[in-house]
């Protein structure tokens, strides 16, 4: 039976869900999601359970944050001024922005509140500060 391992290609099913039993992601109901076993393109703690297991196990574990999207950073949240927004939008609490970061990754900016002039943006992963519970079943190891 083929066992999951550093540099392994990987296909996994999984169902995030926060220690409240609130679900945010699965791929269920999709295709399952593909990796690199080690490689850094999954959440630390994620990547180390996948690690070891065999095609058709499942597993459940209790990612920390600090192991997940690490905690949340009051340095993270800013204002910036309205002009600075898409010409003609109406910013409102709870909206997400997308921004790229001069690595060229995307970046989601949460508008946390909405002043006369200014927006209060917060650049935290919506994850951070969030201990994670995931359901693992391996599914392939190529």
């Amino acid at each position: 039976m083929s066992e999951a391992k550093k540099g392994s290609k990987v296909k996994v099913h999984y169902t995030g869900k926060l220690t409240d039993d609130t679900v945010f992601d699965s791929s269920r109901e999709r295709e399952p999601i593909e990796f690199e076993v080690g490689a850094g393109q999954m959440i630390e703690g994620f990547d180390v359970a996948v690690n070891g297991m065999k095609v058709g196990e499942s597993k459940k574990v209790t990612i920390p944050a600090d192991k997940a999207y690490g905690p949340r950073v009051d340095e993270a949240i800013f204002t910036v001024p309205k002009t600075q927004l898409p010409e003609g939008m109406e910013p409102q609490v709870g909206m997400q922005l997308e921004a790229r970061q001069q690595d060229g990754r995307r970046q989601i900016l949460l508008i946390q509140e909405v002043k006369e002039e200014d927006v209060v943006l917060d650049a935290n992963h919506p994850l951070a500060g969030k201990d994670l519970v995931f359901d693992i079943e391996l599914v392939e190891v190529a």
